[in-house]
């Protein structure tokens, strides 16, 4: 199995992995300097050198250059501090050349040799002649990447509805598949203004959920189903996936909550009944 060293560029970003070769002893925690596809950049390690499946690795896996030294780290910081107003000078520049771009985040790597710029547009944009006035300005390499409403609450941060900050920029470190069939699942108000988050797109944590909504629902009588209970006959008005239980509304319309444990019981007690009738039915035949 190969060995590997997990890499995160960002507090809420995806693991990468490197090839550990002369750094077996890395541990969580500390910077390295390692070589991407974009060229150098500082990684804490979050998964220090072990084994991985085969499978798990789906390309060739670069090394790692060197441990970051202090004056790296100093560097990074430093860039760190000037992105806010990379960020303002660029916004003047998409004004400058008229485009339709609401410029998101600047980003420098560590040493300052290359400027990323993260926009939002509706349209595609036509940025070829803004690249070139940026590297004259910045003096740098610049790149410009286009992002969806999420990525855009991912970069910016912010508060969600529950009054906690937003899980992608937290600890969600990739966009899963969020459907209205989920929200009906867990019974929730199908208005937009209630099961959208901050980027106008649905909850991402209506997925947190939805699996366990979906098995408890499957394992309880349907609201309608006429049930018998220890209590005696009744219809189910209301199923309540939370507690694992149900509400029934008996034949004296007295309404009761009647736990899964319970109604397994009347069922185990009902399906004995049944079973003995059936073979008293075979033994007097």
């Amino acid at each position: 199995m190969p060995l590997i060293v997990g890499v995160r560029f960002n507090p809420a970003g995806k693991v990468y992995y490197f090839d550990p070769t002369g750094y077996e002893d890395a541990r969580p925690g500390e910077h390295l300097v390692v070589e991407t596809s974009r060229g150098e950049e500082i990684g804490r390690v979050v998964i220090p050198p072990s084994e991985v499946e085969d499978d798990e690795i789906v390309r060739r896996l670069k090394g790692v250059s060197r441990r970051a030294t202090p004056l790296d780290l100093t560097q990074m910081t430093f860039y760190r501090f000037k992105e806010r107003e990379a960020l303002a000078r660029c916004q003047e520049k998409v004004n400058e050349h008229g485009l339709p771009m609401k410029m998101v985040r600047a980003e420098y790597n560590y040493d300052g040799s290359r400027l990323v710029f993260f926009f939002a547009s509706e349209t595609r944009v036509d940025f070829r002649r803004l690249v070139q006035d940026l590297a004259r300005s910045f003096r740098a390499r610049i790149e410009l990447r286009q992002i969806g409403v999420r990525d855009e609450a991912k970069l910016l941060g912010g508060l969600g509805r529950c009054g906690l900050t937003l899980c992608c920029s937290t600890w969600l470190t990739e966009f899963n598949p969020v459907s209205i069939k989920m929200a009906k699942v867990q019974d929730l108000p199908l208005s937009p203004m209630d099961i959208s988050g901050v980027c106008g797109r649905l909850l991402c944590c209506l997925a947190y959920e939805s699996e366990h909504y979906a098995k408890v629902k499957e394992k309880l009588p349907k609201a309608g189903k006429v049930i018998d209970t220890p209590h005696g006959r009744g219809k189910v008005v209301q199923v309540n996936a939370v507690n694992e239980s149900i509400q029934v509304e008996l034949e004296s319309q007295v309404r009761v909550e009647i736990s899964y444990e319970e109604l397994t019981a009347v069922e185990e007690k009902v399906e004995t009944v049944s079973r003995r009738r059936r073979r008293r039915r075979r033994e007097e035949t």
